[in-house]
């Protein structure tokens, strides 16, 4: 086996006989832990983990990476189900957040009442789990501003995201994982304490899964040059991309692959 195997547990389509759900998650072994890096909105992440013959009740970290439902909207029946594991997740992550529609607010946030269980580690900027393991924030300033997050709300406000969390696995090739990367993909990655991480997984979020509509192609440029400076990492990426932004930019990146529900990256 090698040391570290991700499996992507919930996404919004599927590579075999697993159930695709817009959201996220992904199953982490690495030589000292089991992580559930988000948890998707619904029982789609037990029951694909089931298929795949991961036990839940052996995670021992669960990382929320932002206050959105998509990520997080199964955490409390994980609680139900494991009373061990230890959730590390961003105070901020559980104020509201929304997603506008012409006039009206959709709620996207998590539950609230969930914050104050005992297991659940609340965090207010970057923290280092263990010499493995680390979380943190995106301090740089945006350069790629999508479009897509133009809708999402932080209760009445436009949304800053300070609410979202990146995860850094310390081996001999680092790999960085994010959410949706609503502060940026290339934000974050020059948010990256230390060396330049190999592997570069999880969403670019320029797709509104509300409206179904991708960013404009001069955005999609403006993101693919911006990438250009990062032709030695591998990336795997998913769910707020899709496809036909998945296929501009790896038509002109071919370090940029998909991950879909089922798929599994052994490093």
């Amino acid at each position: 086996m090698s040391d570290l195997r991700i499996t992507a547990l919930v996404e919004n389509i599927s590579s075999g006989d697993f159930k695709a759900v817009h959201g996220l998650s992904f199953y982490i072994e690495t030589p000292n832990h089991k992580i559930l890096f988000d948890l998707g909105p619904d029982n789609t992440v037990f029951k694909n983990a089931e298929k795949k013959n991961i036990d839940i009740k052996k995670v021992d970290t669960v990382i929320i990476s932002h206050g959105h439902f998509d990520h997080g909207g199964a955490l409390k029946e994980f609680l139900n189900r494991n009373k061990s594991a230890k959730v590390y997740i961003q105070k901020s992550a559980f104020e509201p957040h929304y997603s506008r529609a012409l006039f009206f607010r959709i709620n996207i946030g998590l539950d609230a009442g969930l914050k104050n269980n005992p297991n659940i580690v609340l965090l207010d900027g970057d923290y280092s789990i263990d010499d493995e393991i680390e979380l943190f924030v995106s301090k740089v300033k945006d350069r790629f501003r999508s479009e897509a997050n133009s809708a999402l709300l932080a209760g009445k406000s436009p949304d800053n995201f300070r609410h979202e969390q990146n995860l850094i696995i310390r081996s001999d090739k680092d790999v960085l994982i994010t959410g949706c990367g609503h502060s940026g993909v290339v934000s974050i990655l020059e948010s990256v304490c230390g060396n330049k991480p190999a592997y570069c997984i999880g969403g670019f979020h320029v797709y509104n899964p509300v409206n179904r509509k991708t960013v404009s192609v001069r955005q999609l440029e403006q993101l693919s040059e911006l990438l250009d400076d990062y032709g030695d990492v591998e990336f795997y990426t998913c769910h707020c991309t899709g496809k036909k932004a998945f296929k501009y930019l790896s038509d002109r990146h071919k370090n940029i692959h998909y991950i879909s529900c089922g798929d599994i990256i052994e490093i």
